[in-house]
């Protein structure tokens, strides 16, 4: 599932954002950033996963919490055989521990995303942001996760989206220059 942040969300962490749920249970959630790539180059700071991650191969940012950790979320290209290292989140996506020799992966993955710090919330603070209409809750699709130019991700989510939903995809970003 996605969050897609509403136009009432003003948290500049989270304007415009485009949320994966890797995680949520009754302690809490955790997320990632997909909309959110740095400048850095994943070469600089995790040489070994450079030539594994998908383009554009930078770090991208996952979120305003733990952002000295990093999160490995990947694509495997069967669902059987997953390599070491490899937990499930829904399919054949999952994260991927860091620590894992990138020998080991080698192949078994179509895609990968590697994300500085990540997104998360206690317990029930999610559903209260929700109630509030901080966040609108869609399903996703792997290309979300693994596409190359992420910067119209927030719009094309919510272009597929049935019904009024749609309609906030042509939302300009200043409603008041409209």
């Amino acid at each position: 599932m996605l969050l897609v942040a509403t136009p009432a969300l003003v948290d500049p962490n989270f304007i415009e954002t485009v949320i994966l749920l890797l995680d949520v249970d009754e302690g809490g959630a955790l997320g990632v950033i997909l909309n959110r790539p740095s400048p850095i180059p994943v070469a600089e700071v995790l040489a070994d996963w450079g030539d594994v991650v998908a383009e554009p191969e930078v770090l991208f940012q996952g979120g305003p919490v733990s952002v000295e950790g990093a999160l490995g979320v990947a694509w495997l290209r069967a669902a059987e055989g997953a390599p070491v290292g490899f937990r499930e989140v829904s399919g054949r996506l999952g994260l991927l521990d860091l620590d894992t020799p990138v020998e080991l992966v080698d192949g078994s993955l179509s895609g990968m995303r590697i994300f500085a710090g990540y997104a998360g919330w206690g317990e029930g603070q999610l559903q209260e942001e929700i109630a509030e209409g901080s966040w609108y809750v869609v399903p996703g699709e792997p290309v979300d996760v693994f596409r190359l130019d992420p910067s119209e991700l927030w719009r094309d989510v919510l272009r597929r989206q049935p019904g009024q939903l749609a309609w906030r995809s042509t939302r300009p970003v200043d409603p008041e220059m409209n």
